[in-house]
């Protein structure tokens, strides 16, 4: 092996073990006996009972999974639509669509927040479980759609030409063609988007209202009063949903894509 592909390895390995030690220091410390997060004291469970027992967890967990329950329904039923009519469309318009697309998931997500804040304020609407939905949809439906085009640019195009052939209507050809091809696309844009509405904190932060209180923001309140090793089991968890989301949505995408493929070649 040459000097420069050794450079690179080590060197790219060193940036993931910068990223990622910190996220292990965590989880570790999660499992502390001590009350004190930074003095090892023997392995306990006893944060994460005391979290399971805590009603304000529950609570918040609810809020959470059910706003982004609701925001990837948003921004799978909109998101297929759209991917599927933008890819057909090839008018004048479409770069300047396709860049608004795009600007959500570019611009800090601070600037995003005060905007949909100053909205809701104008349009008076109340701050509460609506807005952080409406909030999550604003990022979650953009990259819905970049992974739906994405995958329909891979599909054939002759089998729905073939359908068509055949006696199919459109209806048909997209509910027996294009939705079963699209489904491991749909599925992984699902996983990765209730993730990261599931994980969003500073949209959140500005559209929440008062008993919407997502898991994000109750870390952050309780970080108010001190790190605690209650708060890392929380994070632990947090940091856990979210790999099992994104590595869900690489692996069905991965692994369905060719099973379907496969079954229609």
């Amino acid at each position: 092996m040459s000097r420069l592909p050794r450079v690179l390895i080590w060197s790219s390995a060193a940036v993931v073990l910068f990223l990622y030690i910190p996220i292990l220091v965590l989880i570790v410390l999660s499992f502390n006996d001590s009350h004190m997060g930074a003095v090892w004291k023997g392995f306990s469970l006893r944060w994460y009972d005391k979290l399971i027992h805590n009603p304000a967890f529950f609570e918040a967990m609810l809020n959470s999974v059910l706003i982004a329950a609701v925001s990837t329904g948003m921004s799978l039923i909109f998101g297929v639509g759209a991917a599927i009519g933008l890819e057909g469309n090839r008018g004048r318009l479409l770069p300047f669509i396709n860049m608004g697309l795009v600007l959500p998931l570019v611009i800090p997500e601070i600037l995003l927040g005060v905007a949909l804040l100053m909205m809701f304020v104008l349009l008076q609407i109340p701050l509460g479980f609506v807005t952080i939905i409406l909030g999550h949809s604003v990022f979650s439906l953009p990259l819905t759609i970049v992974m739906i085009r994405a995958r329909l640019r891979k599909l054939d195009p002759t089998w729905e030409d073939a359908a068509r052939d055949l006696g199919a209507n459109s209806w048909d050809v997209l509910r027996h063609i294009t939705l079963p091809l699209l489904k491991p696309a749909m599925v992984g844009a699902a996983l990765l988007t209730f993730t990261v509405s599931l994980d969003d904190f500073v949209i959140t932060f500005f559209v929440a209202g008062p008993g919407s209180t997502t898991l994000p923001l109750k870390v952050f309140s309780m970080i108010k009063t001190g790190v605690t090793p209650e708060i890392n089991a929380l994070s632990a968890l947090l940091v856990l949903v979210s790999i099992l989301g994104v590595g869900g949505s690489w692996f069905y995408q991965q692994r369905s894509g060719r099973v379907v493929t496969q079954s229609l070649s």
